[in-house]
């Protein structure tokens, strides 16, 4: 199974913009910035995308490992954290300048 997704980022890192889409079309041409990643303005991010897929992934699993043992869950809910944090010189995008 391949999954694809594409982003695209106009101008300098702090005053770009961009946008992210996916093969499915879910995402399409979703914007996201600067501001977005670091200032919490309203808007997605790459580390919000990935505590989704985190949390989606688990969870799902999670409702096949209960119905292989006999048990049928009403309602599975998981919350995941993604934390960057700056490991020598190339996490610059955890620590932005």
């Amino acid at each position: 199974m391949i999954r694809k997704a594409t982003a695209v980022w106009k101008g300098t890192g702090r005053d770009g913009t961009g946008h992210l889409s996916s093969e499915s079309g879910v995402l399409a041409g979703t914007p996201y910035s600067f501001k977005t990643r670091f200032e919490n303005e309203k808007g997605t991010n790459p580390e919000e995308l990935i505590a989704a897929a985190h949390a989606g992934c688990f969870t799902m699993a999670l409702a096949f490992g209960l119905q292989m043992a006999g048990f049928t869950p009403d309602e599975l809910s998981t919350e995941a954290a993604v934390t960057l944090e700056p490991e020598g010189k190339g996490s610059r995008s955890a620590n932005p300048p």
